[in-house]
């Protein structure tokens, strides 16, 4: 399935907010989504995914301890890249000043990578994830890729470490439309329904379309 960035991140939006996701965190949730899925990787499949297994979990339950541990970690060792990102981008001048960041436990780290092109736009240097042999780095612009292609889905990665400034090597730039799993689709689909208040008869009856009567 083909579909538009917008689209995709519209669709991403509505998803991470029907998962009880905070309106800032569904935003920046589906920003990068849209992030990652114009560089050809998996956004969709990882947030339908990362949805799934975070449904109905107290998000203190996955957010950082605290973070200016040396290691950052949540209480359920199943730290969510969304929060953990969207941390790492406020931290970015910290990011500069220590040279990395660790985290301990992260739940699907692709979709922490959207954050460091914040950082990276914030710091005016590169900054670089890496995974059990998998290297991402971004400028804010554009990304550079290397590793195995089952790394980058990787559920769980026991250590992620974030290091600020980075070497940029073959930088892939950003397309328009992206290829999207039509599975990961439907699930995202069926969280967005959530967002929808369910009908009731008062609504039935005051709704377009004949409602309970029929003019037949």
């Amino acid at each position: 399935m083909s579909h538009s960035l917008n689209e995709i991140e519209a669709m991403a939006k509505r998803a991470a907010r029907g998962a009880g996701l905070s309106w800032g965190l569904a935003e920046e949730a589906a920003k990068g989504t849209r992030w990652l899925a114009s560089f050809g990787l998996p956004g969709t499949e990882m947030l339908a995914r990362l949805l799934t297994v975070n449904d109905r979990v107290p998000a203190i339950d996955v957010s950082p301890v605290s973070l200016r541990a040396q290691v950052w970690h949540a209480p359920s060792y199943r730290m969510s890249p969304l929060i953990a990102g969207a941390a790492l981008s406020d931290c970015a001048v910290r990011l500069m000043d220590r040279g990395s960041i660790e985290m301990a436990s992260v739940t699907l780290p692709l979709l922490a990578v959207p954050f460091m092109a914040g950082a990276a736009l914030r710091l005016g240097q590169p900054v670089s994830a890496t995974w059990h042999g998998a290297q991402l780095t971004t400028d804010g612009r554009c990304l550079c890729v290397s590793g195995d292609p089952e790394t980058l889905r990787l559920e769980q990665a026991d250590h992620v470490s974030f290091c600020a400034p980075a070497q940029m090597t073959g930088p892939k730039e950003p397309m328009m439309r992206a290829e999207v799993c039509a599975t990961s689709w439907a699930q995202l689909e069926a969280f967005a329904q959530r967002t929808f208040a369910p009908a009731t008869e008062e609504s039935r009856r005051l709704g377009a379309g004949a409602g309970l009567t029929d003019n037949d």
